[in-house]
């Protein structure tokens, strides 16, 4: 099968602190929070970021080699500043490489940044028309898909009211829905199905599915293995820049994992910016600790059948009102084993500016031993888009501390059950 994507040597060098990053809006962003004294929201110099030479370059990517065959579904893991989110502005040609070129055959269409576009004072109907323009969609091609963009979006209610009156949710949902809808070669996904509730992520991880059984190809990036691992059947790992694993996905996303863990249990990166899925710059709360029984900084040693609990630090910048925390875990191939939502609880935040530890605590942990991860999310409000979201945090690990005898270093299945009872009914032997 011929090979449609194909990058060879590339690179890309930044000036750190240097405005021009050759897209408008995000020249602004910049020029606007210098001017105010803050942060800069688009700086390139983060903990997980390569390391700037003395000139103040740094390598967002450095040499990177690979080719994508036709119809191939492509996931690209990472952590925050490995350079995944510049790989595919190179491939979606927003910017051009320092080094290096990329060759495309077909049509390209990206979800990079969901939403860019709408207009806030237009009706969800307008805005279909022309965020769909500005996704490469031609008037008849939009005309043609409107009714199942609306169906798809769930906000036929609200479609000629303008969506400066939307929640959050039903903004992303609108905005997804018309994304989705692009009719492309090659798709290139940047953490899209974060958006919505989990039954809205459930619906767009189907749409991209359906792409990818179209014969599309598709690369998709995101922080979440366990939507990786059901999309895509081959997995790129970039860590600081560099190529750093590849081959099946769960394969791939294992060996991620395990180094993830290896690393925090040798302090490494205790820090939850490793963890985190997009920016805080105008999030209205953040976690900033996760405490495990008694205090560890996750990667904890729980018992067979132990106890858990767990302490999360948040910072709340602004008011919050019937907040919730969404907490899953999973194993170390990133499928999701629980979620506890508060809410199930009746357990709602509000909260004033401050920080604020919130404890969490599970009984009895039914779980095989090995490595348990976690996602934790914080929510504004039911179907609203999350303040922020933590993914892929070495939770804790299970241990067998002689409970069980004949235990083997695999276990067999996620959960172990104890307290099984056997017994003969009925014995009727055999004839001599």
């Amino acid at each position: 099968m011929s090979s449609v994507i194909r990058v060879e040597n590339v690179s890309k060098r930044y000036r750190l602190g240097m405005i021009n990053r050759q897209m408008l809006y995000k020249d602004l962003q910049s020029r606007w929070a210098r001017w105010r004294g803050q942060t800069d929201p688009n700086s390139l110099l983060t903990e997980q970021s390569n390391q700037a030479s003395t000139n103040g370059e740094i390598w967002a990517l450095k040499d990177i080699d690979f080719e994508i065959a036709e119809g191939e579904v492509v996931g690209i893991i990472g952590r925050n500043g490995s350079g995944k989110s510049t790989l595919l502005k190179i491939l979606s040609q927003i910017t051009a490489p320092t080094s290096g070129r990329v060759l495309l055959k077909g049509r390209v269409a990206s979800l990079l940044e969901v939403g860019t576009g709408f207009h806030p004072e237009l009706s969800g109907r307008d805005n279909i028309y022309l965020n769909g323009s500005i996704l490469g969609m031609r008037r008849q091609e939009i005309s043609h898909k409107f009714d199942e963009i609306v169906a798809f979006s769930e906000v036929a209610q609200f479609i000629d009211t303008p969506v400066k009156r939307y929640s959050s949710g039903m903004y992303m949902r609108l905005a997804f829905a018309v994304a989705a809808h692009l009719d492309p070669e090659i798709l290139l996904v940047d953490e899209v199905l974060a958006v919505g509730d989990a039954e809205f992520q459930e619906k767009c991880l189907g749409k991209m599915n359906e792409v990818a059984r179209g014969g599309k190809t598709v690369i998709f990036v995101s922080h979440n293995m366990g939507a990786v691992s059901a999309l895509t059947s081959t997995c790129l790992h970039l860590q600081k820049g560099h190529l750093e694993d590849r081959g099946p996905t769960s394969q791939v996303v294992e060996r991620y994992l395990n180094t993830a863990a290896a690393q925090h249990s040798s302090g490494k990166s205790t820090d939850l910016s490793f963890y985190r899925r997009g920016s805080i710059a105008e999030s209205p709360a953040y976690l900033s600790r996760i405490l495990v029984n008694g205090g560890q900084p996750g990667n904890a040693a729980v018992d067979l059948h132990g106890s858990l609990t767990v302490h999360l630090e948040i910072n709340v910048l602004q008011s919050l009102r019937s907040a919730f925390i969404c907490f899953t875990i999973k194993d170390q191939k990133a499928e999701p084993i629980t979620t506890i939502f508060s809410w199930d609880q009746n357990f709602l935040l509000t909260l004033q500016p401050g920080i604020h530890l919130i404890e969490m605590k599970v009984d009895h942990i039914p779980f095989s031993p090995g490595y348990y991860y976690c996602d934790v999310g914080i929510s504004r409000a039911v179907n609203a888009a999350s303040a922020d979201v933590i993914q892929n945090f070495p939770l804790f690990h299970v241990v067998n501390t002689g409970q069980v005898t004949h235990w083997t270093e695999r276990p067999w299945g996620k959960v172990y059950c104890h307290g099984v009872q056997w017994n003969v009914l009925q014995d009727t032997a055999c004839p001599s």
